[in-house]
């Protein structure tokens, strides 16, 4: 079992926007984050009827890596995933649950990283987060 620790949480109330650093955020059966954009359906992709964008984790491990690798001062946010993890294998629980807090989680599938995220950080991003951009 993985014992592993959530180093962040966002949200991002319209799809264009910053993700914002919460403390705390009610997870919603069914719905994802409250006031993420997702789960007002307002997100870019949420005219798909797909569960596996109520939420989103990307672990800090490939954020740092990623960081070393391209010299940049890629933060938390810029990942526009809602959960930093550490310590936990993210690629190895597709098709399983974990818990997260007081929420259950199911992990549908990975979360492959969009070019829109890329154009608000740096060029060389999407090729260096592909297999590692979460869940």
């Amino acid at each position: 079992m993985w014992k592993g620790e959530v180093v962040g949480i966002f949200i991002a109330p319209e799809k264009t926007m910053s993700l914002v650093s919460q403390n705390e955020v009610l997870a919603v059966a069914g719905k994802g984050l409250e006031g993420d954009r997702y789960f007002k359906q307002v997100g870019t992709y949420s005219d798909r009827l797909d569960p596996g964008r109520q939420v989103t984790l990307i672990e800090l491990e490939t954020i740092d890596a990623l960081n070393t690798e391209l010299g940049i001062d890629f933060s938390l946010g810029d990942s526009r995933r809602n959960i930093v993890t550490r310590g936990v294998a993210l690629n190895e629980l597709v098709g399983q649950e974990l818990r997260i807090g007081g929420a259950r989680v199911r992990c549908i599938r990975l979360c492959k990283p969009c070019a829109y995220m890329q154009s608000l950080t740096q060029e060389g991003v999407l090729e260096a987060l592909t297999h590692r951009g979460g869940l």
